[in-house]
């Protein structure tokens, strides 16, 4: 026999905070993806609607018409009358 003590006995309980600790950086990997993509919407939804005009707005439009001529038809007219 040996004269050295027995070490911690192993069990699998050690193995299990390591799958754990893969897992929470994983789930933390993930929320911290979900926050920046919906960060990055907020962003994209701002800029548009601040680049959106407001409503209720006047608009004025001036234009200038040149009246048109209007070449007159020619017509075939036929009249008869009764003797």
């Amino acid at each position: 026999m040996s004269s050295a003590p027995p070490g911690p006995p192993r069990t699998r309980e050690r193995a299990r905070p390591r799958r754990r600790r893969g897992r929470r950086i994983a789930g933390w990997i993930l929320r911290i993806v979900i926050v920046a993509a919906v960060f990055v919407a907020g962003l994209a939804i701002g800029r548009a609607v601040e680049d959106a005009p407001s409503p209720g707005g006047t608009q004025t439009i001036v234009r200038t018409l040149e009246p048109l001529t209007i070449e007159p038809q020619e017509r075939t007219v036929t009249v008869t009358t009764e003797p």
